[in-house]
């Protein structure tokens, strides 16, 4: 990759401090618990961690970060998964303990503005998969009062009220329950996360929500033909609803290239009769056999910024963000290796022709406003109505239980 004119640099740079990234996902807490079970001591992210993970304070710093929603995902085929997200919960809590100088406890768009005033990084939650609630409204809730503040309807795998990008469809789209769970998290004040669903279930989601959606780590499906982003009529209709969607770097959701070789590389995996996510050491060297005979893709700063120019024309400046996605993933993309990399992004937008103005509501003014829209609704609606107590059983019927096959431990 060219490298970034310093003046550009140096641009960003100074937006950055007084415009700092809201990063709408990062599954740092997932990957505590993979690598050390939550053993904060072992991965001090006061100190350099580049060996372990994308994510660590000095890099934060670096990258100009002033708001991180972190992901307390866990795997669809956890069989517990609410206690599981309970612990990691529980870990972004000991997180900010531990490191109160520089990360600050937020949930509402108030807090993250009084963070930025103090200088350190405004910490949220988000849970990534319905999976995570149980198919109840009652686990919701507990989850809101516990700091959670966005869901993600669906993984990688569907849940018995809404299908996911990334399996067959089911209920096509939201359910009745699941249009529940849309109003129940509206009345709450609680986003409602959109990446990951099916556009059957995104266009569902909006016809339902009566506050902004966001989608938190997705790009542009005509940029890149991938299930996991947003097709041009959702786009289209985020200037209405007012939210906003936050463009990943993964490089298989942002590079065609890379979509294409990935799929290459999983027929391969069952050519030799292994399942495409094999990871024991006989899959391992037939997959390494591949990628020496097809090099893996590299994305770019410049791959990303295809799809905010994109996703610009489509929805307008005022309906974008950036949700990295930093350690869910293995790979990223050249120029934004970590979380230190967002000044070359915000650089090479500077020189794409992008305003001062244009990249402060990119980088956070768009994502505190739709937090706060989602604040204003939830006060609207709790006048008018309590919690809801609905079942999916009582709206669904007997469904038969959540669907899927999505036993993988990566996030994407």
């Amino acid at each position: 990759m060219s490298p970034v004119p310093s003046a550009s640099l140096d641009d960003a740079r100074a937006l950055l401090a007084e415009f700092p990234v809201v990063d709408g996902h990062n599954d740092l807490p997932w990957a505590l618990r993979e690598q050390v079970r939550y053993d904060l001591g072992a991965r001090d992210i006061a100190g350099d961690q580049s060996a372990h993970l994308h994510t660590d304070i000095p890099r934060l710093r670096a990258g100009g970060v002033g708001a991180q929603f972190w992901s307390v995902y866990v795997r669809a085929d956890l069989p517990d998964a609410v206690p599981a997200t309970l612990e990691q919960i529980d870990c972004v809590r000991q997180l900010l303990a531990r490191h109160p100088e520089d990360l600050a406890p937020a949930l509402t768009a108030a807090d993250m503005e009084a963070a930025r005033g103090q200088g350190r990084i405004a910490s949220l939650m988000g849970a990534e998969g319905g999976h995570c609630i149980a198919d109840s409204l009652g686990t919701l809730r507990g989850l809101y009062d516990l700091g959670v503040r966005y869901l993600t309807l669906t993984h990688n795998s569907n849940v018995a009220w809404a299908d996911s990008a990334t399996d067959e469809p089911g209920v096509g789209g939201l359910s009745a329950f699941g249009r529940e769970v849309v109003r129940e998290m509206n009345r709450l004040g609680m986003l409602v996360d959109l990446s990951h669903v099916a556009a059957t279930t995104m266009r569902d989601a909006l016809d339902t929500t009566s506050a902004p959606v966001i989608f938190s780590h997705s790009s542009a499906r005509a940029v890149c033909d991938h299930p996991r982003n947003i097709p041009d009529d959702v786009l289209e209709r985020l200037p209405a609803n007012g939210g906003v969607a936050m463009v990943t770097f993964v490089p298989k959701f942002v590079l065609q290239e890379a979509v294409d070789w990935t799929a290459a590389a999983d027929e391969n995996m069952r050519a030799h009769g292994f399942h495409h996510l094999d990871t024991t050491a006989a899959g391992m060297r037939v997959h390494a056999a591949f990628e020496e005979d097809h090099p893996r893709p590299v994305a770019t700063v410049s791959t990303v910024a295809d799809h905010l120019d994109h996703m610009r024309e489509v929805a307008g400046v005022d309906h974008l963000g950036i949700g990295g996605d930093y350690d869910g993933t293995a790979f990223t993309p050249d120029g934004l290796r970590d979380v230190s990399g967002y000044p070359n992004l915000i650089a090479e937008l500077y020189d794409r022709g992008w305003s001062r103005t244009d990249l402060a509501k990119l980088t956070w003014q768009n994502a505190v406003r739709v937090l706060g829209a989602a604040e204003d609704t939830a006060r609207a609606l709790r006048a008018t109505r309590g919690p809801s107590n609905a079942t999916l059983e009582s709206l669904d019927g007997d469904v038969g239980g959540t669907s899927g096959n999505s036993g993988t431990s990566g996030n994407g």
